[in-house]
């Protein structure tokens, strides 16, 4: 499968670099089977630039993988959002985007139940994303080439 990571230069060799942000997956290096969902990544910086990957799963790996949002996958990015770490090689699933992530900090500080979440995030555009996150599971990725879009 083709994935795709935006970003300002290209991504030859990707690397799992911990940021001071949590993420919905946690650590890790994130890409999107959703090539125009990755330009709107790279679109972020001055110079947009799209890298491609080959991704062929290793069964040995410990995939988790949300096939839609869930009530699941709704507390798992609660955790992942609050710093809880877990075990997974890849995590696999929807992106909370920002607007998602909104309705997650509402949910977060009871100012939504989780009934009212679901409502509001049914609606949201369908999106992607794959998280490698430990240096086993990038070496399931293959860099293509990359491209200023």
């Amino acid at each position: 499968m083709e994935i795709y990571h935006g970003e300002y230069c290209p991504v030859e060799t990707p690397e799992i670099i911990e940021g001071r942000y949590a993420k919905d997956f946690g650590v890790g290096f994130y890409c999107t089977e959703l090539k125009e969902q990755a330009v709107r990544w790279a679109k972020r910086y001055e110079t947009p630039i799209v890298s491609i990957y080959n991704f062929e799963l290793n069964p040995v790996l410990d995939v988790l993988h949300f096939a839609e949002m869930t009530e699941e996958w709704l507390d798992f990015i609660v955790n992942c959002r609050n710093g809880v770490k877990h075990h997974y090689d890849v995590v696999i699933g929807a992106m909370a985007n920002d607007q998602i992530y909104n309705y997650i900090s509402d949910f977060i500080n009871g100012v939504l139940t989780r009934e009212q979440f679901w409502v509001l995030a049914k609606f949201k555009h369908p999106t992607h994303q794959v998280n490698f996150c430990t240096s086993e599971a990038l070496k399931s990725i293959t860099f293509i080439k990359s491209e200023e879009v």
